[in-house]
């Protein structure tokens, strides 16, 4: 597809500079028609056909690797990462490691668990916003039963090694889990190369979904380690009285979710294995590339890591200095219509492969002190 054809899929980019998908990447028009094709079926319900859960599960498993029945579908990063928490037998005396400022919803789940007496361990990240794997592997111990990261850090942009924290926590039997929400749909993922056990998304984000549509991958060679803990009639065998959980992911989905909203996430999911999550990330870095340029020309403090490219993502934070400057600025792109995040103190920009280099230099053009 021609970049002309991509940013006719995409109607805010005829409204606004749009540099904010990390928050939400804004609707495109094909997973629009797909549910308001979906809602008309409800409103005449006539020959009306059940929701394939299946196709799904199958696209997602076409872009981020496993087989599709590893997949169960959720309405959030959370939600599945929740699951997971409750469903490890865990108890007093285990421990559980965290890198520190993960986003909450990798920590209010961990955290939870000192109720049971078990102890969370957070890694220091480095001084520039990176994580060594090397702080990880000195707090991992014969008790840990969990490694947990964001496979992409929504403060930072940082894409931690995977594959070499995956290893450290293998080599310990404990489970590896990862939070993609931040990463699936924007960086190339394998759970298989990086031989994650569990990891959860949301679709609203890089996979070109809505809120209230994830999923959660857990791996065969793990599931009989988590026990599912919210069972609803699509977990097990329809059978009136026992309870015989499906022998693979299905067992962690619960009752009915939004159909209409999932059934049109597939046209975004589609979309992106059309276009391809080497190319959309390869366009990632030649827009970062462009936009750390630009910043550090006018003396703005980087705050993501920026010394290995392969540790970059399509995430850049930036700070003026203080939060009072860091404000005027974020309102003056608004006033602009240029749409970025403000973080704490820094401004966080997340441009998409629907971006051009042209609304990155508007967007150099009107950022100063």
């Amino acid at each position: 597809m021609s970049v002309e054809e991509i940013r006719s899929l995409f109607p805010i980019t005829k409204e606004a500079v749009y540099l904010n998908s990390a928050s939400q990447t804004p609707l495109n028009t094909l997973v629009y028609d797909r549910l308001q094709k979906h809602l008309k079926t409800e409103l005449n319900p006539v020959g009306k056909k059940a929701f394939d859960r299946d196709n799904i599960r199958g696209l997602l498993s076409k872009l981020l690797g496993g087989a599709p029945e590893e997949y169960a579908l959720v309405t959030s990063t959370g939600v599945g990462l929740g699951i997971v928490a409750q469903g490890v037998d865990l108890k007093k005396g285990d421990n559980i490691v965290i890198p520190e400022y993960e986003h909450w919803n990798n920590i209010f789940p961990w955290l939870q668990l000192k109720e049971k007496g078990v102890e969370i361990r957070f890694a220091k990240i480095n001084d520039d916003n990176s994580i060594d794997p090397v702080s990880i592997e000195k707090l991992v111990d014969a008790k840990t039963r969990i490694v947990a990261l964001a496979a992409v850090r929504f403060n930072s942009g940082f894409r931690p090694d995977l594959a070499a924290i995956g290893k450290i926590a293998h080599m310990n039997d404990a489970l590896f889990v990862v939070d993609a929400a931040q990463a699936a749909g924007m960086i190339p993922i394998d759970v298989e190369k990086f031989q994650i056990d569990v990891m959860a998304g949301c679709g609203f984000k890089w996979l070109l979904g809505m809120h209230g549509t994830g999923f959660l991958y857990v791996s065969k060679r793990v599931i009989h380690k988590i026990t599912p803990v919210l069972p609803g009639m699509y977990a097990a065998d329809t059978y009136f009285d026992k309870l015989s959980y499906h022998d693979d992911s299905r067992k962690f989905e619960t009752g009915t979710i939004a159909y209409s909203l999932f059934n049109a996430w597939s046209a975004g999911l589609q979309l992106l294995l059309e276009i391809g999550i080497n190319t959309i990330y390869e366009k990632a870095l030649e827009n970062t590339d462009l936009l750390i340029e630009g910043l550090r020309d006018k003396g703005f403090e980087i705050v993501t890591p920026t010394k290995k490219r392969d540790e970059r993502t399509a995430i850049v934070h930036f700070s003026t200095g203080s939060l009072d400057t860091t404000k005027i600025l974020f309102e003056k792109l608004k006033i602009e219509n240029v749409l970025v995040t403000l973080q704490a103190k820094n401004i966080r920009v997340s441009p998409n492969f629907f971006n051009t280099k042209t609304e990155i230099r508007k967007f150099l053009s009107l950022v100063s002190y």
